[in-house]
């Protein structure tokens, strides 16, 4: 299913994604999806984070805070 979005970018947007298209040879709407799939990308890392925790803050150490006062 194909469904059509609108939205406004600002000049200054405009201007860049048309600069980067040209430097890229990149199609604007390639650069646009590109940019899209790692800010989705970046969302669900996020979330996935933030739902962990919530679930169990007790299990989400890092590192030094696991080995803090282990004598080896």
């Amino acid at each position: 299913m194909h469904e059509e979005i609108k939205f406004v970018l600002d000049h200054e947007t405009v201007e860049a994604l048309q600069t980067y298209s040209a430097l890229l040879k990149k199609e604007p709407a390639v650069i646009i999806k590109e940019a899209l799939q790692g800010y989705f990308e970046a969302a669900e890392q996020q979330l996935l984070h933030k739902a962990a925790q919530e679930t169990d803050p007790m299990t989400d150490l890092d590192y030094d805070e696991f080995w803090d006062g282990v004598d080896l």
